[in-house]
């Protein structure tokens, strides 16, 4: 949970103002101490003595008020905070934020952050998709903040659309995957592969596969998130990349060199990506102009082999995508990898396969023991793994 975590509650002017009491009240049941940071529209929708009565703190609201905390407050609540949750962000504070406009006391306080941040857009659907705000939120996603999507429905005007503030139990939810994990990763440095690889047939085509990196992303952001240090090798993929070190590559040949140049400053590997098994022989510099033609394959490097080969005390987990037999053939995929773990997912069942948000996995360790897994999203996936991979030592 948040026990012993303190979080900055940012209020903006809007009519889901209201859904920030409830927000700062689970955080508190979560176990946070709670200081809210409002504007002057915000007020007109919501008092600050709701805030205060709730969180037994006082809101900062005005920049000429005295200071709530001994010291410049906007410099003060990034000391004493962990972490910002921004709920709701309208549209003028998001542009505020991503523009570095400073003129009141919300968008001052984040001038000056520099923990992670959260934050909960909510306003008209046309608003949400004009692009200055999708820019705007782009850029905010660029500087590292977490953006939780609004949700779709009837909106206070009486449109229907996107733009409706999630509801608080979710957000206090996003909050707790994001800023309340134990720090069990902490002083760990894992290596994570990611996406598929490409292996170029002429000077237009290449052969590749389904693999969106969902699964090797969600594992990045979870350790980080637990405390640790990344590694991503990513080819291929179709969601943003964490802030992290990463290493982008497009053939096997490109993640096989990367992996192992890297090998030497990794606690864990964790094979997540789905390099192709086999390359044209001969390549084509020109497109091939032909009604038909026929390639002759020859294997690609075998990463996953290559780490168990060369691995001391380090910890190896791989990924093995299947549509049959699934713990038999997963079984001997650990062996022959030398790997401490495999995780096993049948890319044939519906929400588990490529390119998906969930997935359900089955985790076969060196003892043989097997552990299946319900249909998740794939954050929740991913701690499920890195628990196990913290039990293996």
């Amino acid at each position: 949970m948040l026990q012993g975590k303190s979080v900055m509650l940012g209020v903006s002017g809007g009519i889901a103002a209201y859904k920030a009491i409830e927000v700062a009240s689970r955080l508190k049941k979560a176990g946070a101490q709670v200081y809210t940071v409002m504007t002057e529209h915000a007020s007109r929708f919501i008092s600050p003595v709701n805030f205060e009565t709730i969180t037994g703190n006082p809101v900062a609201l005005s920049m000429f008020d005295a200071p709530c905390y001994q010291e410049v407050t906007h410099i003060a609540l990034g000391k004493k905070c962990d972490f910002a949750i921004l709920a709701h962000a309208t549209y003028i504070l998001i542009g505020k934020i991503a523009n570095g406009i400073a003129d009141d006391m919300l968008s001052s306080v984040m001038a000056a952050w520099h923990k992670p941040v959260l934050i909960c857009p909510a306003m008209n659907t046309n608003m949400l998709n004009h692009p200055a705000c999708v820019s705007n939120l782009e850029r905010l996603r660029s500087f590292g903040f977490f953006i939780m999507p609004s949700e779709s429905g009837v909106l206070a005007c009486g449109d229907m659309g996107s733009g409706r503030l999630p509801e608080p139990e979710a957000i206090v939810s996003e909050a707790i995957r994001h800023f309340g994990a134990e720090q069990d990763y902490s002083g760990k440095t894992v290596l994570i592969t990611a996406g598929a690889t490409e292996e170029t047939i002429d000077g237009v085509r290449f052969l590749s596969n389904y693999s969106s990196g969902k699964m090797g992303i969600a594992l990045a952001e979870r350790v980080i998130a637990r405390g640790g240090k990344v590694i991503l090798v990513a080819g291929r993929v179709s969601v943003k990349l964490p802030e992290c070190e990463c290493i982008r590559v497009v053939s096997t040949e490109d993640m096989y060199q990367a992996v192992l140049s890297a090998l030497p400053r990794a606690d864990i590997i964790i094979k997540a990506a789905a390099p192709a098994d086999y390359r044209p022989k001969t390549v084509s510099a020109n497109k091939i102009k032909s009604e038909a033609f026929s390639l002759e394959l020859e294997k690609t490097p075998d990463i996953a082999k290559a780490v168990g080969e060369r691995k001391g005390d380090q910890i190896l987990a791989v990924f093995s995508a299947e549509t049959e037999r699934l713990t038999e053939f997963a079984s001997k995929k650990r062996i022959s990898k030398n790997a401490d773990l495999v995780i096993a997912n049948d890319v044939t069942e519906p929400g588990a396969g490529f390119g998906t948000d969930t997935n359900r996995v089955t985790l076969i360790d060196a003892s043989g023991a097997v552990e299946q897994t319900a249909l998740l999203p794939k954050a929740e996936i991913a701690d499920i793994i890195l628990d196990k991979i913290r039990s293996l030592r």
